[in-house]
């Protein structure tokens, strides 16, 4: 795989964990409601005018195109499995952003994900 490949598939990754990040930053934002048929419009125009999530959806749009350009240089058996890194890089961020844990047992599985896609990207 080439480093122009690799290059495009961990920005679709860094692009897709930043649009997560991001979609959390704005739902935090706006708070818990409940859905209801004389809300919907007034919860739907919240969450669109929401600058963080309008950032977050922006991510996932430039996301997509380099996505696109990594995996046309790349089989999507090798490509696809890459995505899982972005587990890792949400993990570690909401840890350290939003206050979510971060125990043994994650950090456990987040190793066995990188060894996977070590072993996956080098097949």
């Amino acid at each position: 795989m080439s480093n122009t490949a690799i290059a495009f598939l961990l920005a679709g990754v860094l692009l897709n964990a930043a649009a997560q990040l991001l979609l959390k930053a704005g739902t935090t934002a706006i708070g818990e409601f409940e859905y209801t048929a004389g809300n919907i419009l007034d919860a739907g125009l919240r969450y669109a005018l929401q600058p963080y999530i309008v950032a977050g959806l922006s991510c996932y749009v430039v996301s997509v195109v380099v996505w696109l350009l990594g995996l046309s240089r790349t089989p999507v058996s090798v490509a696809y499995p890459m995505l899982s890194l972005g587990y890792l890089l949400n993990a570690v961020a909401a840890w350290h952003l939003f206050g979510e844990s971060l125990g043994v047992q994650k950090l456990l599985g987040m190793a066995f994900i990188i060894i996977g896609v070590v072993l996956v990207t080098r097949s």
